[in-house]
């Protein structure tokens, strides 16, 4: 009898660690890591003077709460990095579609480099824009505002039509970096991809910037115009 009830409370306690493992497995598979990577634009520009290749990128790594974020964009212009951005970011969802953010960037121009701190918002907003947002503070009281938002026209399910828009502005001069208080400069673009596959597609568009104040006068003294339009050819892709 008593083998017998020792047999039952073996036999209840194999079965009760079975459904707990398989739980523990169920809870990972519905909350695993995941990793994306992706190049939102690979271009080369038809700008006044140069033919710079600009890129956009973004890699994150995490679970459906938290994630790692590093996002890179700039532009190369005969061989050299100019005016590139580079952020470590720690992600926290805090909404449907929406992610709070917070980390360390890197800004660079010709030679010169700026670190900062930055918090941020990321998300879906109303009427299905995709919104990016920061504030920045370095050193010596400097801060920076930069906000970008795009939008997605599907004309069939393949060919997509993308407005978008970025500013930065800035709370103090820094000539060295060729920047000025205020609004710094907007940028628009409209591009037009075609989805040969999902994570593949090249695309074609115009794109314009303008700098503004301060930023617009330290360009001008440096021969740079302030204002320019070009037709841009590049791919998207994701992985």
């Amino acid at each position: 009898m008593k083998n017998k009830r020792k047999n039952q409370i073996t036999l209840v306690f194999a079965i009760s660690s079975l459904f707990i493992s398989q739980s523990g497995f169920a809870g990972m598979e519905d909350d695993p890591l995941l990793t994306k990577f992706m190049l939102n634009k690979l271009e080369v520009q038809d700008a006044k003077g140069s033919n710079p290749t600009v890129w956009e990128s973004e890699l994150w790594i995490g679970k459906d709460l938290n994630k790692l974020w590093i996002k890179s964009d700039g532009e190369r212009i005969n061989g050299k990095n100019e005016d590139t951005e580079t952020q470590l970011l720690y992600s926290r969802a805090i909404a449907p579609f929406w992610d709070a953010q917070i980390g360390i960037r890197h800004d660079t121009s010709d030679s010169e480099s700026r670190n900062y701190g930055t918090i941020g918002i990321k998300g879906l907003a109303p009427y299905f824009f995709e919104t990016d947002a920061s504030l920045s503070f370095g050193k010596n009281g400097q801060t920076k505002l930069n906000a970008s938002a795009e939008y997605e026209m599907m004309f069939t399910q393949k060919l997509i039509l993308t407005p978008e828009i970025d500013l930065n502005a800035y709370s103090k001069d820094d000539p060295a970096m060729g920047i000025g208080a205020g609004l710094s400069n907007v940028e628009a673009g409209l591009r037009l991809r075609y989805e040969i596959k999902r994570e593949f597609a090249p695309y074609i568009g115009i794109n314009w910037n303008k700098m503004y104040g301060t930023t617009a006068d330290i360009a001008t003294a440096n021969g740079i115009d302030p204002s320019d339009t070009s037709v841009v050819a590049g791919i998207r892709a994701w992985f």
